[in-house]
């Protein structure tokens, strides 16, 4: 169970190792470029929400980087859902978590990059 949680832990610090990862060998086996792309984001989407909530609390010496993300997705949920009610009549659930959680993954991919370099500059500024 300890070496599950290390390997989490160590693949959530370097989010885009998971995303290589499993788009390389899910191509490997299906040979479907499309989808493999899709299911690297999905699984990516996971490491990168830990990854950018530490970091945002790494940065701004806080403690609600998840669930500030955890708001930001239920509003796009809601948002999107109350979209599709208006345009459909009914919220197609299933189509509702793909786009936010694939709305998730942009997100929080360049929140990543931005906190990333923000807390490096940080760093290197105070040696």
């Amino acid at each position: 169970m300890k070496a599950l949680v290390s390997s989490f832990i160590v693949l959530a610090i370097v989010p885009f190792v998971p995303f290589f990862l499993v788009y390389f060998i899910h191509l490997f086996l299906r040979h479907d470029k499309k989808a493999a792309l899709k299911l690297a984001m999905d699984v990516t989407t996971l490491f990168l929400i830990f990854s950018v909530s530490a970091l945002f609390n790494n940065v701004f010496h806080s403690t609600f980087g998840f669930y500030l993300i955890l708001i930001i997705l239920l509003i796009m949920g809601g948002l999107i859902g109350g979209m599709q009610t208006r345009v459909k009549g009914k919220a197609d659930v299933r189509k509702l978590l793909r786009v936010v959680w694939r709305l998730a993954f942009a997100g929080t991919g360049i929140a990543y990059i931005l906190l990333f370099l923000i807390s490096m500059i940080t760093y290197i500024s105070s040696i």
